[in-house]
């Protein structure tokens, strides 16, 4: 009898301590129902998460929580609360989530994942040295340079248009970390490259793999039953010889005596003044590319796909360029051009590259108003949301750069919107991107040039009729970046196409600095 009873309550405590699992307390911010042991985790989309995120702020607020397991999900989309927690109270707000499948990848040195602690300390102190305002400038020349053989690729063959992007982007970015350009799209280690960054946002999206680090028994899954783990296996296939054969090349080059004042090279021969192991580089100064590449290539694209679908915004733009600029030089960034500016912040806003940016982590427990957000809560800071609030912007799914020009954060006149300045294209808070001034400076450049330069226009059917581009065909990953679409891209007087080309030939002296000979980077092929 007594054992039965002992049964008995033992069985009941498993029974109340299993509901709780799962359940929203009181304090925290609203959400949708729960249910036991799971929480939200059946609602959680697998793709595209910042739809379903955004519909459930316009019913539950701008703070709202989901319940992952025993984990807590904070999803903010009202940028005076963003602001009042990833920025003003950052101290206990910079963390990331531990994330299984990062750690698994790359050791946990990508310093956009990093853990906030000594080691991403170490990362973002090293990422400064090259990616402050007065650094970005001594990278001018190489963007410029690689932003005219852009213009030059484009004139050539204007239906690679968005592989020749991805080239500049790539390009940009190894020549300033590693000293080593790369001329054309289909070198190996540049399809490479792609091919891991495609695995990569893919499985690091929201719901694309199960919530590993919340309920931890999904690691016990074997890889024949689970998809995340052939993707994170054919990552680490594509990333380690690629991120290792870079840094075997710098080393090689130091050893020969043929540095070329590289970031790479200066941070092997500093790498005990900057407290990284020789791992810690690779991976370190390979999720810069990484962030680097992707983002500015996903903007660029998206530039293209607006200029296309709203060809009263690129006739506007095009005026004030020939007006400021005129016909004989490509503009610059002392160019003061107000219209290009609002079209280069509505891009930003119309389709931004992180619709969702990488979670932030609490440290310790806060209270915002009323809702307390406990220690060790993930936190989404939902850009999309935010950036098409009807509320803070007229007609939000709507192109309009002009909004720019009417009030300086875009948003409708008479509305509060100062917490908006500068949060969203970058990150927000200590997790902020580093890599801004040197996007900033590409995204200015060849915006300004691809404007002064082309016409961009759909492409046509067999009536000869436009066939209007799809504004929502967007990758599914962690990035929002536009999937392969055709338009037709022609200079806009052979007077420019001259131009280019002139420019393209005294671009050479620039080249020739980041140009090896039989370098090798691991890659097959190589």
């Amino acid at each position: 009898m007594l054992f039965s009873i002992v049964v008995f309550l033992l069985l009941t405590g498993a029974f109340v301590y299993l509901r709780k699992i799962g359940a929203r307390d009181k304090d925290l911010p609203p959400g949708p129902p729960t249910l036991p042991i799971i929480g939200n985790l059946h609602l959680l989309p697998k793709e595209s998460s910042h739809f379903k995120f955004t519909e459930w702020a316009r019913q539950y607020g701008g703070i709202y929580s989901l319940k992952v397991g025993p984990g807590t999900v904070i999803v903010v989309t009202d940028p005076t609360i963003v602001k009042e927690l990833l920025e003003k109270r950052s101290a206990t707000t910079s963390d990331r989530p531990a994330m299984y499948i990062v750690d698994q990848i790359t050791g946990g040195f990508d310093i956009a994942f990093a853990r906030y602690g000594d080691e991403w300390r170490t990362l973002r102190k090293t990422a400064h040295a090259i990616l402050t305002p007065q650094a970005a400038t001594r990278h001018l020349a190489i963007q410029r340079a690689e932003a005219t053989q852009l213009l030059h690729d484009i004139l050539t063959s204007p239906q690679d248009f968005y592989t020749h992007v991805r080239r500049y982007t790539i390009s940009v970015i190894m020549s300033v970390l590693y000293g080593q350009r790369v001329p054309h799209y289909g070198t190996p280690e540049t399809i490479a490259f792609f091919e891991m960054m495609h695995l990569w946002t893919e499985v690091l999206a929201p719901g694309a793999a199960p919530p590993l680090d919340l309920l931890p028994i999904f690691k016990l899954v074997p890889e024949r039953w689970a998809k995340w783990r052939q993707t994170v296996r054919k990552i680490q296939g594509l990333m380690r010889p690629l991120f290792f054969g870079l840094l075997d090349a710098a080393e090689e080059r130091i050893r020969s005596g043929v540095q070329n004042e590289c970031y790479v090279e200066e941070i092997l021969e500093k790498q005990a003044d900057f407290g990284l192991d020789r791992k810690m580089i690779a991976y370190f100064a390979g999720t810069l590319i990484e962030g680097a590449t992707e983002t500015t290539a996903s903007y660029l694209h998206s530039f293209i796909l607006c200029m296309i679908a709203y060809p009263e915004a690129q006739r506007k733009a095009q005026e004030e360029i020939d007006r400021v600029v005129g016909q004989d030089r490509l503009p610059n960034l002392d160019d003061r051009l107000p219209y290009v500016q609002a079209l280069i912040l509505e891009t930003h806003r119309f389709r931004p590259v992180s619709p969702m940016f990488v979670p932030h982590a609490t440290t310790a427990s806060e209270r915002y108003n009323d809702y307390v957000i406990p220690s060790g809560s993930a936190i989404f800071a939902n850009a999309w949301g935010m950036l098409h609030d009807p509320a803070l912007f007229e007609d939000p799914e709507d192109f309009r750069p002009e909004r720019y020009l009417l009030t300086e954060n875009g948003t409708k006149p008479g509305v509060d919107a100062s917490d908006m300045r500068g949060l969203f294209a970058f990150g927000v808070g200590r997790r902020s991107c580093p890599g801004i001034h040197l996007a900033q400076n590409s995204i200015h450049i060849n915006v300004m040039n691809l404007i002064w330069a082309f016409d961009f226009k759909p492409v046509l059917d067999s009536h000869g009729n436009n066939i209007q581009p799809d504004t929502w065909a967007y990758s599914k990953g962690i990035s929002f970046a536009p999937l392969p679409f055709d338009c037709l891209i022609s200079p806009r007087t052979s007077h420019k196409a001259r131009i280019i080309r002139q420019e393209f030939s005294e671009s050479a002296t620039i080249f020739e600095r980041f140009e090896h000979a039989g370098r090798s980077t691991g890659v097959d092929g190589q």
